[in-house]
C-alpha cells in the first residue's frame, strides 16, 4: 500500500506529495537557517504522517510537546537517568507509542548523553520489535557535531555514534532518520551522507550553499536561489519527494510550538517614573551585594624584586598524602573485575547497550573507590567481553587466550563477547554452548540469530562447525588447535561464570 502525505504545494499550485513508505527506507535531510522554518516543516511532517506512523521526535528546546494535546504523543523528559530512558525507550517500541523526548532546559552534554541513551535503547530493541518508527531529530548538529566543541569527547562520541546508527543501520531495525540542521557544515558527514531525501531551505553562506547544491546536483550558479528562498520554502529532491529539484511551500500546521518568533511591539509608557523602576528594587526581589573587582597591587620596587631572585629556590613541599589506601596493580585488576562481575550478575545486563554498561561500570568504580584513571570505552568492550566469557585473570595470561583474543580482535566489537564464550569452551575442552547461551551473550532473545553468529565466524575462517551422529553441535578452532566438545544446540541458557572456570 502507497502512503502518501501533503506537505504542501509546489511553484505551480499542484499538490507537493511524500511518499511515506519511500521516507522510512531512504530517511530525509533538512537544512536552513534560523527563521527558514524547519520547525513548522518537521510539525507539517509530523501532523500528516501520525496516523499512519509511530513517532519519535528528539527535541532540544521542548517544541513539538504540543503534539501530545492533538494527536497523543507521550512526552517523556529527559531529567532521567540514563539506564531508564534506555528501558522506556525499549518499551516504547514494543507497545509502539508516539513520543517526544524533551531535552529543554538541560546542558549541551547532558542533552547528547540523554539522546544517546533514548536512541540506543530504540535501536537495540528486539527483532519482534522492529516496527516502522520515524525518528526526528531537531537541530542535529547538536548531536552529530562535525568536530569537537565545549562538551567532553566521551559524550560527543556516544551521541554521534547513537546518531550515526539511526542513519546507516535504522533502516533494518523499523528506524526511520528524519534529522534538520542549521547548518550541513556543522553536521558530521557521515550521518548527512546517508540521507536520500532532502528539503533546502534558505541559507545565505558560500560553504552551506555549496554543500546544498552538491546533495541537490546543482551547479554553483544555481545555488545562488538559496539566498532568495522566503520562510517555509524549500527545495525538494528524492526518491520520496521528486526526481528532479522541486520548490516546494510547506503547507498549514494544526499545532504551534510554545516558543514564537519575536514581533515589534511599541515600548510601554513609563513616563518619569522611568528612573524608580530600574532604581527601586522590587517587593521580591532578593538584594545581593554585587561583587567588586579588588584594585591592582601596587608596584613593587625592582630592588626589592631583585632581592627575591637572588634568594636560594625553597625546597619542594612534599606531595599530600593520597585520601584512599595505596594499592598495587594486581589489586586494582581485582578491583575492576569485581565490578564487571556485579554487573554481570543483574539478568538483565546482556540486554543493555555498552553504553550504558559503561556509564554503570564508571559508577561503580566510583563507589568502589578503585584508584586511578578507569578505562576507557574501547578497554571496557574488550574487558567486558573477557569478563562474559568467565575467563579469570591468570587464564588470560595463557598462550591459549592470548591467541583467542588476538582472533576475537578481528571481529566487530559486538560479537567479541560471544566468540569468547565459544573459544572458551573449546580451551577448556567443555560441550558447545547451547543457541540459547550464545543469544544471551549477544543481547537477544533470538536462536537463529546465535546461529548466524557462528556461520559469521565460519565464514570468517576462524571456526569450522560440525555435527556429531547424535546432532550435537562441535566447533574447532583451527588457529587454536582445538575443539569444543559435543554440546545440545536446543539447551537453556547457561551464561559460564568464574567459578565454573576455577
Amino acid at each position: 500500500m502507497t502512503v502518501e502525505i501533503d506537505m504542501g504545494t509546489t511553484r505551480t499550485g499542484t499538490p507537493a506529495r511524500l511518499d511515506l513508505e519511500e521516507l522510512l527506507a531512504t530517511r530525509l535531510l533538512v537544512q536552513g537557517n534560523s527563521g527558514s522554518g524547519k520547525s513548522h516543516l518537521l510539525r507539517r511532517l509530523l501532523e500528516q504522517s501520525a496516523q499512519w506512523v509511530q513517532q519519535c521526535v528528539i527535541d532540544p528546546e521542548g517544541d513539538f510537546v504540543t503534539l501530545a494535546d492533538k494527536f497523543g504523543h507521550v512526552v517523556v523528559e529527559a531529567d532521567r537517568s540514563e539506564l531508564e530512558l534506555t528501558r522506556i525507550a525499549g518499551r516504547i517500541r514494543q507497545h509502539r507509542v508516539s513520543v517526544v523526548l524533551s531535552l529543554e532546559g538541560m546542558e549541551a552534554e547532558a542533552q547528547m548523553r540523554a539522546a544517546a541513551a533514548f536512541m540506543g535503547g530504540l535501536f537495540d530493541a528486539e527483532r519482534d520489535f522492529w516496527y516502522p518508527m520515524l525518528v526526528v531529530v531537531d537541530e542535529a548538529q547538536l548531536f552529530a557535531p562535525a568536530a569537537a566543541g565545549e562538551v567532553s569527547d566521551e559524550a560527543r562520541k556516544l551521541s554521534l555514534g547513537a546518531m550515526t546508527n539511526l542513519m546507516c543501520r535504522g533502516r533494518k531495525r523499523g528506524l526511520a532518520g528524519v534529522i534538520a540542521t542549521q547548518r550541513l557544515a556543522k553536521l558530521a558527514k557521515n550521518v548527512a551522507a546517508e540521507a536520500s531525501n532532502f528539503l533546502m531551505g534558505r541559507t545565505f553562506l558560500d560553504i552551506d550553499m555549496a554543500r546544498a547544491g552538491d546533495l541537490l546536483g546543482m551547479d554553483r550558479r544555481g545555488t545562488e536561489m538559496f539566498r532568495d528562498l522566503e520562510k517555509g520554502n524549500f527545495v525538494a529532491l528524492g526518491p520520496a519527494l521528486s526526481r528532479r529539484p522541486l520548490p516546494v511551500r510547506i503547507g498549514a500546521v494544526e499545532t504551534s510550538a510554545r516558543s514564537t518568533s519575536p514581533r515589534l511591539m511599541p515600548l510601554p509608557e513609563t513616563g518619569a517614573d522611568a528612573a524608580e523602576l530600574i532604581f527601586t528594587p522590587g517587593a521580591e526581589e532578593e538584594l545581593r551585594p554585587l561583587p567588586r573587582r579588588a584594585p591592582p597591587p601596587a608596584p613593587r620596587p625592582t630592588a626589592d624584586i631583585l632581592t627575591q631572585l637572588s634568594q636560594p629556590v625553597p625546597r619542594a613541599e612534599p606531595e599530600p598524602a593520597s585520601l584512599f589506601p595505596e594499592i598495587d596493580e594486581a589489586e586494582r585488576s581485582a578491583a575492576i573485575d569485581a565490578v564487571l562481575a556485579e554487573i554481570l550478575e543483574d539478568p538483565d545486563a546482556s540486554f543493555r547497550s555498552v553504553a550504558v554498561l559503561y556509564q554503570d561500570f564508571l559508577v561503580r568504580c566510583r563507589i568502589r573507590r578503585v584508584p586511578g584513571t578507569p578505562p576507557d570505552l574501547n578497554a571496557f568492550k574488550r574487558l567486558f567481553a573477557v569478563a562474559r566469557a568467565g575467563v579469570d585473570t591468570e587464564a588470560v595470561a595463557s598462550d591459549g587466550w592470548q591467541a583467542a583474543l588476538d582472533l576475537a580482535a578481528s571481529l566487530p566489537e559486538d560479537v567479541q563477547g560471544v566468540f569468547l564464550i565459544v573459544a572458551r569452551a573449546a580451551l577448556e575442552r567443555r560441550p558447545c554452548p547451547s543457541d540459547a547461551t550464545l543469544a544471551r551473550a549477544y543481547g537477544s532473545h533470538s536462536a537463529s540469530r546465535a546461529r548466524r553468529l557462528l556461520t559469521f565466524f565460519e565464514d570468517r575462517g576462524l571456526v569450522v562447525l560440525r555435527e556429531d551422529f547424535s546432532n550435537r553441535r562441535i566447533v574447532a578452532f583451527p588457529d587454536l588447535g582445538t575443539e569444543t566438545l559435543p554440546g545440545d544446540p536446543t539447551a537453556p541458557a547457561t551464561l559460564p561464570t568464574r567459578a565454573a572456570a576455577e
